[in-house]
């Protein structure tokens, strides 16, 4: 078996000693890249995900230049209901709409069981491709939206403010929308499987929706087809990270769903966490996106202040709280992962690796 060349990611995820604070970005193949909008000027954003050797170049751009500890397969968490029968539109400025978006029973039982080799074959050439060009340099993530997140666009069609049409659903044929939720879980589990399959070293699934749920219905309608989806992942010691944002009322039940990591958004502090779950997984996050608009000097002492936060010991992948802006200098992103691997050292000195 080849070894990676730099394995902080998976060890940290795994909660074993590292030499420095591992750091990757969400978004990070992105807009913010000169590089990456040099790409898009050779395709469109659905045309680029279909194209394997388009993901590969833009997924080894921010390793390349910004030098991360890991990359993550360019991709779009709605190519799965995409792959299922329902029609995808991107438009710049607006967004991802399904033009016929899921309303009743009839548009659920049109939904297609697939076969990620076949439907979402396009994604797992580009992870085996990646993989070959990345030469063991740093891990790969692989990713999906969770059930919720994948339902709230599928049923309203777009993104929304208030979720009224989702809401609406789960509220008044709660039965269909659970119909629904099963369906797409068993869907994520197979996808997330092929890609293992296809060689990433992690993956990671998104609930970028579940905190406009109440803990309740986060339970219900969330957090039960992530568990469902995690048990049946085929580990091959793969590390799950779970990153649900907006969820502070869950942390313990997010530390029992069975991943490895739990994602924070930037709206807690990191110490406090880990304080409450530290003992059960490794935390990944969370300075505020908006952080990297500040001065280089300014962006360093935040970032030290959160790895002052977590504290000593393994444990910690620094990320965003939430994915990279636009609109962000790149050189202000690479003053973050620098600042993260030069600072970070001090908290992973020799027999203090389990310090709280």
């Amino acid at each position: 078996m080849t070894v990676l060349k730099n394995d902080l990611f998976l060890r940290a995820c795994k909660r074993l000693p590292v030499e420095r604070t591992p750091i990757w970005i969400m978004r990070q193949a992105g807009r913010y890249l000169p590089e990456y909008r040099a790409v898009r000027k050779k395709a469109d954003f659905l045309t680029l995900c279909k194209t394997p050797e388009l993901v590969a170049e833009v997924t080894l751009q921010p390793v390349d230049l910004i030098g991360v500890d890991a990359a993550i397969i360019f991709s779009d968490i709605l190519v799965v209901p995409e792959a299922m029968g329902m029609h995808l539109e991107i438009y710049e400025g607006r967004g991802p709409v399904f033009p016929n978006p899921i309303r009743n029973e009839a548009d659920a039982k049109a939904l297609k069981e697939i076969d990620p080799g076949i439907e979402l074959k396009y994604v797992l050439d580009a992870v085996a491709l990646t993989k070959k060009e990345l030469n063991q340099r740093v891990p790969l993530i692989g990713f999906s939206g969770s059930p919720w997140t994948l339902l709230t666009y599928m049923v309203e069609g777009q993104g929304a403010k208030t979720f009224s049409i989702v809401k609406n659903l789960i509220y008044n044929n709660p039965a269909l929308a659970h119909a629904l939720l099963d369906k797409i879980a068993n869907t994520v589990a197979n996808y997330l499987n092929a890609k293992i399959e296809a060689g990433v070293d992690a993956v990671q699934l998104f609930d970028t929706w579940g905190g406009i749920l109440s803990p309740h219905d986060f339970v219900t309608f969330s957090l039960s087809y992530i568990e469902k989806i995690i048990s049946r992942i085929k580990r091959k010691d793969i590390p799950i990270i779970l990153f649900a944002k907006g969820v502070h009322f869950s942390f313990q039940q997010l530390a029992e769903s069975g991943a490895d990591v739990v994602g924070l958004d930037w709206s807690m502090e990191i110490g406090d966490v880990r304080k409450m779950i530290g003992d059960k997984v490794a935390l990944q996050g969370n300075m505020d996106p908006t952080v990297l608009y500040a001065g280089q000097e300014q962006i360093r002492q935040e970032a030290i202040r959160i790895l002052r936060s977590f504290g000593h010991g393994t444990g910690h992948v620094f990320n965003l709280g939430h994915g990279i802006l636009p609109d962000v200098p790149p050189e202000n992103l690479k003053a973050l992962v620098r600042c993260v691997k030069e600072e970070s050292v001090q908290f992973h000195s020799s027999g203090s690796e389990f310090e709280s």
